[in-house]
């Protein structure tokens, strides 16, 4: 409704075929694709937040201490990864409260496969394009995943680079209390307002950025054709690279580039990039240019690669050194791969 009244507004006032398409490609269809999610994502936080103030939380660190103790982790290590269902960000810093050097080092490389609620949207556009009698039960497995190959990685960690300095697990458990209404209704305006605030800050800047690099060529000319545009010549440089996993087409690419910016993004720019006024023309639109196959290899990848340059700059932060922030990035990158490569070309030999 915003979309089409804006644009009668500007056919009316004779604008520009350039601002029109800033103002209605890269405003309204960027952000308004990624703000739709918003009452899924706070639903994550909702369930966090009554957890938390339950004082369950700790119980449930020292619960599972001794499972966390054979991926080479111990129990305090549970809540940061808990609250990486939320944002990853968040998380890290609040790997601070694992005392041990050596756990809280793992701890906070192991995180970011935890699915961060900033994830959901680009399950839930693909969910609705492709699995639309089982989206649930696809969401959830991508939640399942993450948290295997967190296992996974735990365990090669365990054996090569943190082969030593464990420590017993001691932690004091507050008493349960009901969660206050106060309390969790605070923490879910903090969680909207840091959410609206990167819809309106970064993720509106990344789309005005996105439309810029998909609308003009190298020489500054506007074209209407996206493949003659920047984000053209750059998504047509990697696109080999990704085609071994499904989704080879230099928009899908460029998708996954935004999202380092932050995860949301990757929904705004297929918004811009395939000219979509709306998430429901989005879901017809990426149903004709993905299959269900590469479509759910699609989202393997979104799970697993690197998160947002903020949860990176956390971890850069938090670990004090770069080279922890690169094996990071190593480590992500190579179990997306992996794992995008194994869905799509074991798939195949099923569903060709």
């Amino acid at each position: 409704l915003l979309g089409a009244g804006v644009q009668g507004l500007l056919n009316a006032a004779h604008t520009p075929a350039w601002i029109e398409s800033l103002i209605l490609e890269g405003v309204i269809a960027g952000v308004g694709g990624v703000v739709t999610f918003l009452p899924q994502i706070l639903m994550i936080f909702l369930f966090l937040s009554i957890l938390e103030d339950s004082g369950y939380m700790s119980r449930a660190a020292f619960i599972t201490d001794r499972l966390l103790r054979r991926f080479g982790l111990s129990g305090r290590s549970f809540i940061p990864m808990l609250m990486g269902f939320g944002c990853t960000t968040t998380a890290v810093i609040g790997a601070r409260a694992v005392e041990n050097e050596r756990d809280r080092r793992m701890t906070i490389l192991l995180t970011p496969f935890m699915s961060c609620g900033a994830k959901l949207p680009v399950y839930g556009l693909f969910a609705a394009a492709f699995f639309a009698k089982g989206q649930g039960l696809v969401v959830f497995s991508l939640y399942l995943l993450g948290m295997l190959m967190m296992v996974l990685v735990g365990l090669i960690l365990r054996k090569t680079a943190f082969r030593e300095g464990e420590t017993p697990f001691l932690m004091e458990l507050p008493p349960y209390r009901w969660p206050t209404v106060k309390n969790v209704a605070r923490r879910l305006w903090e969680r909207a307002k840091d959410f609206l605030t990167r819809a309106g800050t970064v993720i509106f800047a990344m789309s005005v950025v996105i439309w810029f690099l998909q609308s003009f060529s190298f020489g500054l000319r506007f074209v209407t054709d996206s493949e003659l545009s920047m984000f053209g010549a750059l998504g047509r440089f990697i696109s080999p690279l990704l085609a071994p996993l499904g989704f080879g087409d230099w928009r899908k690419g460029v998708a996954l580039l935004s999202g380092l910016v932050a995860k949301e993004a990757v929904v705004s720019t297929l918004q811009v990039l395939y000219a979509a006024p709306d998430t429901g023309h989005l879901v017809g639109t990426l149903a004709r240019e993905f299959t269900p196959l590469s479509a759910y290899s699609f989202m393997v990848f979104t799970l697993l690669y690197p998160p947002c340059v903020a949860a990176m700059a956390a971890i850069r932060r938090e670990l004090g050194n770069a080279k922890y922030l690169w094996l990071s990035i190593a480590i992500q990158v190579g179990a997306a791969y992996v794992a995008s490569l194994i869905v799509y070309q074991v798939g195949r030999l099923f569903f060709a």
